[in-house]
This record gives structure tokens, sequence and C-alpha cells, in this order.
């Protein structure tokens, strides 16, 4: 039996557990399945708190899996370079610190631009949140995000993934992006009309991301959703490169009226954002291809709150 359930554009399968003769008409085991997620989040775990490495044998003990299907985990996760295999014994590779150094510079940075996040939430008294461009999705995903004191707000997730053409933190990052990456988007990406409000011409989104350069400020009003409203602002490094968008968003029944009073400030905590980044050596936008993916959960609403979209 199976139970779906939706949750905005996500279907989710949720498998029911199965009796031992139901699990064997049902043919060989999933190993790309979350039993088997979890097993390899087991397995680094565990090399991790054994300094000289672990044989065979002894993670077929402390990982209570079969030796031949360590095995099949084992052999990739070698040739890749997540793990050394010498004298019989397994130890961390050079990809998977690479791995871990990427997602602590994620990390670290997420915690230097926190407190001008908490400031923009204070002074704004909206939902604020942190974007920062996924160059093999072309999307932004959002890093972090404080929710408005409001009863009636947007809330934006932790890893909720939106297109750049149709969200004001989007087209902040489009804008600053190198312009082969600009021009390939624009070249490649449908400008799908998601709303009626929804910028979808190819020569007027142009002509806003000029006009996002010379201002440093981006507005959406029920682009992505037609109840949503933001502005957004750039976060430079330390060579005058963007590292993140910061967005106020809200119901544009509320915050359409408010957006020329927070223009002013969300560009002075921007400017001081970019001031502390750049002190930090973000100098380049943070190296984030080879974690995105893990902070990809989607995007849900719950009663009195809604998705950001804009």
């Amino acid at each position: 039996m199976l139970v779906f359930v939706v949750c905005a554009t996500h279907r989710y399968r949720i498998a029911t557990p199965m009796t031992k003769s139901a699990s064997t008409r049902s043919g060989p085991r999933d190993v790309t399945g979350p039993r088997s997620l979890t097993r390899l989040l087991g397995l680094f775990d565990a090399l991790a708190k054994s300094g000289p490495g672990m044989t065979l044998a002894e993670l077929n003990t402390v990982l209570e899996s079969p030796k031949s299907s360590l095995l099949n985990l084992l052999r990739p996760l070698v040739a890749d370079g997540y793990l050394n295999h010498d004298d019989g014994r397994y130890r961390l590779g050079p990809t998977i610190f690479r791995l871990a150094a990427n997602i602590m510079s994620v990390w670290n940075f997420s915690n230097v631009i926190r407190p001008y996040l908490e400031e923009l939430a204070h002074r704004s008294h909206e939902s604020v949140y942190l974007g920062v461009l996924d160059r093999v999705a072309k999307a932004i995903t959002y890093v972090d995000s404080i929710d408005s004191p409001h009863l009636v707000r947007y809330s934006v997730p932790v890893g909720a993934v939106r297109p750049l053409y149709c969200t004001a933190a989007g087209r902040v990052l489009l804008a600053f992006a190198e312009s082969d990456f600009q021009e390939e988007y624009l070249r490649s990406t449908k400008l799908e009309a998601r709303t009626d409000r929804t910028l979808s011409n190819r020569k007027a989104l142009r002509a806003e991301l000029d006009r996002i350069l010379k201002t440093r400020l981006s507005v959406s009003v029920g682009e992505m959703f037609p109840e949503s409203a933001a502005v957004a602002a750039p976060i430079f490094g330390a060579h005058g490169r963007i590292v993140a968008a910061m967005a106020v968003g809200g119901p544009s029944e509320r915050l359409q009226a408010r957006i020329e009073d927070l223009k002013p400030i969300i560009a002075d905590v921007a400017t001081r954002a970019s001031g502390i980044a750049a002190r930090n050596g973000s100098g380049d936008e943070p190296p984030l291809e080879n974690v995105i993916g893990s902070v990809k959960t989607g995007y849900s609403s719950s009663r009195g709150r809604a998705a950001v979209g804009d």
C-alpha cells in the first residue's frame, strides 16, 4: 500500500512496512534508497572517528551491514576519492575533505552575515532571507531566513529553491553575475509566466537587470506568487563580486505600500554586510556547488504562513 503526500509541487512516496513475503516478491532491494543513504552517512561518521581507518570486517561490525552490501558501497567511493583503501583499511579520502571544507564555508558565511539579517528583520518587521546562486540549477537557493513577527507573514525555509528571473533576490544574483553566465541564462532559460505580473519578456528582463546594476536594488511584486512581494539588495565580497542577495519579503498588500521606506533600510544593511563579508575573505562566491543539493529541501506552507516567492 502506498500513501501519497502532496507538498507544493513535490510529491513524496511513503511506503508502508511490508511483510517478509511481500518484500521477497518485490525483487532486489533498492540500494539507492534512504537506508543506503543512512548507511553511507554512518560509514563516513565511523571513519571520521577512527584515526587509523577500518577494515571491511570492522565496518561490517560497526554498521551491522552485510559485507557484500558494504563492498558495493565502498568501491565507487574509493574510485571517486571519497575514501582511500590501503593495506586493507579504509580511510577518508581527499574528496570528502573538500566537501567538508565547502560545507564549513557555507556555515561560516551564513554565521558572518546572520547579525545583519537579524538587524534587517528588526528594522523591517518583515520576513528576511539570504540567497545564493546555484550555478548548476541556474536558480537561487536560500541559505538563511528569519520569519516576520506578524501573524500573517511569508516564510521561506532554508533550502528553498526559486527561479532567478521572477524573484527579487534571484534577479539581484543574475544582474551581478558575470556576463557569460548571464547571457547563457537569458538564452537558454524558459521565462515562464508564473502569474500575470511575471516579467517573462527577455528584452524587459534585460532592462530590469540593467536597472538593478545601477540602483543595487531589486523589487518584485506578485511575480512568483500573486500575493507576495519583496525587495532585495546584493552582498559583495572582497573583489567586488557578488556573494549573496539579501531580501525582505511579505504579503504584497502590506509590503507594496512600504517598498520605498524599505529600500534605504535594506541598502544600508546590505552595504555594511558587504564590508564584513569582504573583511572575512569572501572575495568570490562561496563554493556552494558541492553542497547546494544537501539543502534543497523544497518548500512548504502551513496555516498563517506561505512560501515566499518574490
